[in-house]
């Protein structure tokens, strides 16, 4: 069984195309990216939610844009979790953790398919404020 770790995009982003990895630039992000670095073991995999692209690999290339999830109607949120489960069911089997360091509208049309897909689901900075997120991504002595 594997870990899969899921970040959300982030607003502030560079300004050319680069690896997903690197275009997103705010604090949070890059704690998290930081977080997940230090957890990923072998087998494990990371990948980041995006709401303009779906589920990205870090390493994909891709140009800024300006597209986040708070803005959409629900039509268009249901259809991005659809092509986000489509994405993840390819990466991931019954068994499976996934850790989401996503907010709740990145979360909340794709908790219930990761459970039907018979995977374990962590939240571990639910309900924090974003202050107390960067905090807690930010303290590297967690087990």
């Amino acid at each position: 069984m594997k870990t899969v770790y899921l970040v959300a995009c982030a607003a502030k982003k560079r300004s050319s195309e680069l690896p997903a990895e690197e275009l997103y630039c705010s604090d949070l992000f890059g704690k998290a990216r930081a977080y997940v670095c230090r957890k990923v073991n072998t087998g494990d995999e990371w990948y980041i939610l995006s709401a303009n692209h779906g589920m990205l690999h870090p390493r994909k290339k891709i140009g800024p844009y300006n597209e986040t999830l708070n803005h959409m109607r629900k039509p268009a949120r249901l259809q991005w979790a659809s092509r986000v489960m489509n994405e993840l069911t390819k990466a991931v089997r019954s068994g499976d953790t996934i850790v989401f360091l996503a907010g709740q509208r990145y979360r909340d049309l794709l908790e219930p398919e990761v459970v039907a897909l018979g995977c374990q689901i962590r939240i571990p900075m639910r309900g924090m404020p974003i202050g107390k997120q960067l905090q807690w991504l930010g303290y590297t002595e967690r087990p």
